[in-house]
Order: structure tokens, then C-alpha cells, then sequence
């Protein structure tokens, strides 16, 4: 991968191969998300379950205001503002990039006027004026994929190839941004490990996270914390799932991923601190 670093508002992140990944903490301020929902809901406990993420090492924080999990309806976009506004708000100066998890256009402006620093879209934003919404901002832009929608994505998803696929979809979605005139080093990239994907299609991708990472040529964020394809694995219920998530987050790590998106922030930072202490020789991708 050619890309040094990430553009990501009013931080430049290193991206550089073969340095330790940056973690990515999840802020959820919703009453339903699918490990999470409820417990930051209120704005006093989502600050201070910030706070503790910077002490832990966090070196992105992603609020979300919408949950995604399968099933669950779309909320409104009056209700989702009023989640994630005074949040970002409260947390612009903390020290750490701001990353706004959402699909809706207008969320995503009234987010860069508060200086959130990243956009990270389950969507690879392909909402109509989503990529008008941020072109002319500095954000950092995560392209994710994801077949169907939230309400339906895991009923039997079928592709013929998930590699190829994901690929080609990540590569077009690039493509518009650089025919929109955004600049490559505010991109990262997103295979959407559980979204309209099966067991066997999240591992296939994440063998394959070096591939993608060659073909496309920008960093991978990869989102596995707690995720089913976990409990697949480890037959360990949701809150059980801590070590099936370090070691996927390990694993992505070894083939190049430069973001990794977690619930764990302590947890995740010192098993990738160890690991990259460990490596004799970081091999570039």
C-alpha cells in the first residue's frame, strides 16, 4: 500500500505499513445496538465511557446514534441528531479524531460543522448527496460495503464470489470519490464483516484483507468486536466474545489492516502492542 497517512480533519494519521494498527473505539448512544444499546445512552455516561477510552488508548472514537444490527428499523433523522450532536460537541476538544457511524447526508454535515473528523458509512455513501455532503470537507471517509439493509442483509446472502465482489463495489465507490475530485489520502476502505454476509463470507474476506488491501490500495478498516461470526467460531455468547474479537482483530492486523474497530479499547490496545512488538519484520503490502 502506497498511503502514508489518513487525512482525517484536523489530524493526519499514520497509515504507514507495517506500524501498529490504530484502534477505533466504539461510542454507541443508542438504546439498541447489539452489544451495547442502552448503557451510554445518556450524555454524562457517553462522555465519561469517552474519557475512560482515551485513558485505555484509543486512537479514534466512532459515535454512533443509529444501530444496525439485523432487524432493527431506521431511526429518524430528528431523533439520531439529537443523539449525536451534543456528543460531538462535548467531545470535540478531547484530544482524539471524531468519527460520526451514519448513512444520512444530513447528519454527516451538521457533523462537520461541529468538527467530527472522520465519516464512517455503512452505505459507502451511496444515500443521494452524500458525497456532496463531505467532497469539500477535509474528513476522513470510510467506504463500507454492505449488501441489502440493515432490516434484511442477513437473510441468506448469496454472491458468487464475496472477494471479487466486495472488491468491485469498494473499487466504484472509490472511483466516485475521485471523480468527485477527493483527495485518495481521506479514504479507507470497509469489506462490512456482518453486513448481508454469512459466516463463511466474513472469513473469506478476512483471509483475504491483504488482497483487498493490494488490489485497492488504501487503508482497511476492519469491524469485528463481538460480531456472530465470532460466536460462530467460539460458541461464546455476546458477552463472552472478548477473545474471539483480539484474535480476529490480530489476524486483520497480520494481513495489513490499519484500523480496527472495537469495543474493547484497553484490551485491544495491549494485545496489538504486544503483537507488533513481537514482529521481526513488518512486511509491506
Amino acid at each position: 500500500m502506497s498511503q502514508q497517512y489518513l487525512q482525517c480533519g484536523r489530524y493526519r494519521l499514520s497509515v504507514t505499513p507495517g506500524r501498529r494498527p490504530l484502534v477505533m473505539g466504539i461510542l454507541n448512544v443508542t438504546p439498541d445496538s447489539f452489544s451495547d444499546g442502552g448503557n451510554y445512552h445518556a450524555l454524562e455516561f457517553a462522555i465519561s465511557r469517552a474519557e475512560q477510552m482515551i485513558a485505555d488508548g484509543v486512537d479514534i472514537i466512532d459515535i454512533g446514534g443509529e444501530s444496525t444490527r439485523p432487524g432493527i428499523p431506521p431511526v429518524p433523522l430528528d431523533e439520531e441528531l439529537k443523539r449525536v450532536m451534543p456528543l460531538i460537541y462535548a467531545l470535540r476538544d478531547c484530544g482524539k479524531p471524531l468519527s460520526i457511524d451514519t448513512y444520512k447526508p444530513e447528519v454527516m454535515r451538521e457533523a462537520l460543522i461541529a468538527d467530527a473528523d472522520m465519516i464512517n458509512d455503512i452505505n459507502g455513501f451511496r444515500a443521494p448527496g452524500a458525497i456532496d455532503a463531505v467532497k469539500d470537507s477535509t474528513a476522513g471517509l470510510c467506504i463500507m460495503h454492505m449488501q441489502g439493509e440493515p432490516q434484511t442483509m442477513q437473510q441468506q446472502p448469496v454472491y458468487d464470489d464475496v472477494v471479487e465482489e466486495v472488491t468491485a463495489f469498494l473499487q466504484a465507490r472509490v472511483e466516485a470519490f475521485n471523480a468527485a475530485g477527493v483527495d485518495h489520502d481521506r479514504l479507507c476502505i470497509d469489506p462490512g464483516f456482518g453486513f448481508g454476509k454469512s459466516v463463511e463470507h466474513n472469513y473469506a474476506l478476512l483471509r483475504n484483507t491483504r488482497k483487498l488491501i493490494r488490489t485497492l490500495d488504501l487503508p482497511l478498516l476492519a469491524g469485528m468486536s463481538r460480531k456472530s461470526m465470532i460466536g460462530a467460531i467460539t460458541g461464546k455468547p455476546l458477552d463472552q466474545r472478548l477473545a474471539g474479537s483480539i484474535g480476529a482483530a490480530l489476524a486483520a492486523a497480520a494481513q495489513g489492516a490499519m484500523i480496527i474497530r472495537v469495543h474493547d479499547v484497553a484490551e485491544t490496545v495491549d494485545a496489538l502492542n504486544v503483537w507488533h512488538a513481537g514482529m521481526t519484520d513488518a512486511t509491506a503490502i
